[in-house]
């Protein structure tokens, strides 16, 4: 794990390992497997210092191998230099290790693939390691239209003009006496009903209180007891227990509505998310000074939406954001959904759709987001690759600081949400301490 505020060196060893087994349809059986992974003695490495890769293949065969090694380097930010090749021979079950040397020319990822191949006519063996630098100056240009912040001032205008209803009805929990869980209902943008669930410390007071809010197509439940902290655990439209209006399936929300800025999905879901910091600022019981929200993958672009378009928000936190810097995304990743939702009508164009998804683009927003905001990424990430969050977190204004796990992808971990929660606690508790 890297945590950087500011930039420092990090020099442990990072391991990630790819499998890959020989199929049946290959020349080499079923039942026979090589193995090829890579290793780095850096994952963030300093612009210009060489840094080196090793690629270890290992024979699992009982006869001997030789085949082709291939390194390739790709980025966005630097033309790819010349594939490397070796050929190379493995003796029966033999593991030999491969080196690529090469360095950052400017901040920025590449991604660093080693291929092993047999003869043309097999399925290569391949491996795959994500590197980085500098990355407090990675930027992409932004994509706003010239009216970007009109639309979000008229949409935010629009949701005021909805009567909220709140409404809370207290359910049983069995598990902790010293919790009341409420299921909340409110009406939201539209007229649709969304709803969550409310824990609430049993006992009197006023406390911090956390807003979590769901990955893609994540139902959004009660947590585990956080002493001394109100959780309202949200599930905007399509989501959880908020589809008596909008279903859930199915689970295309990037594409809903697409044809429109107006009618398009996130829309909607975002100021949801504004509908529910309404919510927690309606509660007498809640510190109206120490509200944050946290979410992750689609609930971290919904925590720096959330942030960017309400002041009222005191603490950002979003892991593995996703809706950011979509004419990055959709050059690093390939969704077969979209490809099919732009071939589905002749007047569907990427630039059109490109053009409507940038009022939707946390990158676009970034910049009006002020309260403490952390970010934790996986830096092998394949979903939502570390160069779209990076680009719009560099363009947050208040103060900032991320996490980066060398060897994790779309997935951070249990302990990583335990070390959140703590940070988050401090936080609030430094921020008390500094009132008082």
């Amino acid at each position: 794990m890297i945590v950087r505020s500011t930039y420092t060196h990090f020099a442990n060893l990072c391991l990630l390992t790819f499998l890959f087994h020989m199929g049946a349809e290959t020349s080499f059986g079923q039942n026979r497997i090589a193995r090829i992974s890579i290793t780095s003695n850096d994952s963030i490495v300093v612009q210009q210092k060489p840094v080196t890769l090793t690629a270890s293949i290992e024979n699992r065969k009982n006869e001997p191998l030789t085949g082709t090694l291939t390194w390739n380097v790709r980025s966005l930010f630097f033309k790819s230099p010349w594939p490397t090749e070796e050929r190379i021979s493995l003796e029966s079950r033999q593991s030999i290790s491969c080196k690529h040397t090469l360095s950052m020319p400017c901040p920025g990822f590449a991604d660093i693939e080693c291929q092993f191949q047999i003869s043309e006519s097999d399925i290569p063996i391949k491996a795959t390691y994500r590197i980085g630098s500098d990355l407090e100056n990675i930027t992409s240009p932004l994509t706003a239209e010239k009216d970007f912040f009109i639309f979000w001032e008229k949409s935010l205008n629009q949701l005021a003009e909805v009567a909220p209803a709140f409404q809370m009805a207290h359910r049983p929990n069995k598990t902790r006496t010293d919790i009341q869980i409420y299921e909340v209902s409110m009406k939201s943008f539209g007229g649709v009903c969304v709803r969550g669930w409310l824990q609430v410390p049993n006992k009197t007071g006023v406390f911090p209180a956390i807003l979590r809010v769901p990955g893609y197509g994540q139902n959004m439940k009660p947590v585990g007891a956080q002493e001394d902290l109100i959780v309202f655990s949200f599930n905007p439209r399509g989501h959880g227990n908020s589809q008596d209006d909008v279903s859930g399936k199915p689970q295309d929300y990037w594409v809903r509505g697409l044809d429109d800025r107006d009618t398009y999905f996130y829309r909607g879901a975002y100021l949801d998310c504004i509908r529910a910091v309404d919510f927690l600022c309606s509660l007498d019981i809640v510190d109206q000074e120490q509200l944050a929200v946290w979410g992750a993958s689609q609930g971290g672009g919904f925590a720096f939406a959330t942030a960017a378009l309400d002041n009222r928000v005191d603490l950002c936190v979003a892991d593995i954001p996703f809706l950011c810097n979509w004419t990055n995304y959709f050059k690093l990743t390939q969704w077969d959904e979209m490809d099919e939702w732009l071939n589905g009508k002749q007047h569907r164009s990427w630039s059109h759709t490109l053009k409507i998804m940038s009022y939707f683009d946390t990158m676009n927003l970034c910049q009006r987001i002020t309260c403490p905001t952390i970010m934790s990424i996986g830096l092998q990430d394949r979903i939502c690759p570390p160069t779209t969050s990076f680009s719009a977190f560099n363009r947050i204004s208040g103060p900032k600081t991320h996490t980066v796990y060398p060897a994790r992808g779309h997935g951070l971990g249990r302990d990583h949400r335990l070390r959140t929660w703590e940070k988050i606690k401090e936080l609030f508790s430094l921020t008390e301490t500094e009132k008082n």
